[in-house]
């Protein structure tokens, strides 16, 4: 794995690689050619590693015996940032690093799949900063991310698209979806869009007037 510092424009989302179920290197190497930074948490370091990935941050708790100063030659320059707080994920953290430091949007991997109480934490995180960040989790089947009240996107016919409600949203209409919604309504744990999929090469059009809908592409 190459590093990332292809191209470096503070305009293009930051990366953070938590310590979640790991994904393919083709998605990885897409993500890291367009990152201005990569964060890495304390717990996923070791992994990142061998895959010859250049780190700018290492960040975390640093528990136990972890010590972040054996990484400093090989990844020069890198900067250390110790987060003690255990009010909150070391995700959650990294996060709030990249708000402190300007960055507008951030692309996730590796925070999904292995642990159930983890991977819904961090898609809920979405939410949590959405007045700070857009936040975009991706893994090898899926891609999750924010809807605005109104979206438009092109898509080939089939392309799965689920619509998960984070709590009750309101007002949803879609089109050129094989599963119509007009002007109805999903309730997390009730009534969720998922499954549903692309009727025909073009347009998907989604709009909602009140509530957090999240949008997953999905890949079977």
């Amino acid at each position: 794995m190459s590093s990332h510092h292809i191209v470096r424009d503070d305009q293009e989302p930051a990366l953070i690689i938590a310590n979640g179920a790991s994904c393919s290197f083709e998605l990885l190497g897409q993500l890291l050619e367009w990152s201005p930074i990569v964060v890495v948490l304390d717990s996923a370091m070791e992994r990142v590693l061998q895959l010859d990935i250049k780190v700018d941050v290492l960040l975390g708790d640093f528990d136990g015996d972890f010590n972040p100063e054996i990484y400093k030659e090989k990844q020069y320059p890198l900067e250390i940032v110790h987060t003690p707080n255990q009010d909150k994920t070391d995700l959650e953290k990294a996060l709030d690093y990249l708000v402190e430091k300007g960055h507008k949007a951030v692309n996730i991997v590796w925070a999904t799949g292995k642990r159930a109480d983890h991977t819904i934490t961090n898609i809920t995180n979405i939410i949590r900063y959405r007045n700070k960040l857009k936040i975009v989790i991706l893994d090898d089947h899926s891609k999750i991310f924010l809807l605005p009240n109104r979206f438009e996107k092109w898509y080939t016919a089939n392309t799965p698209i689920s619509l998960i409600p984070i709590g009750k949203v309101s007002g949803i209409t879609t089109k050129n979806l094989f599963y119509p919604l007009q002007n109805e309504e999903l309730t997390m744990g009730y009534r969720t869009g998922s499954s549903n999929h692309v009727t025909k090469d073009g347009i998907v059009s989604i709009t909602h007037l009140e509530g957090d809908l999240l949008l997953m592409e999905c890949l079977d």
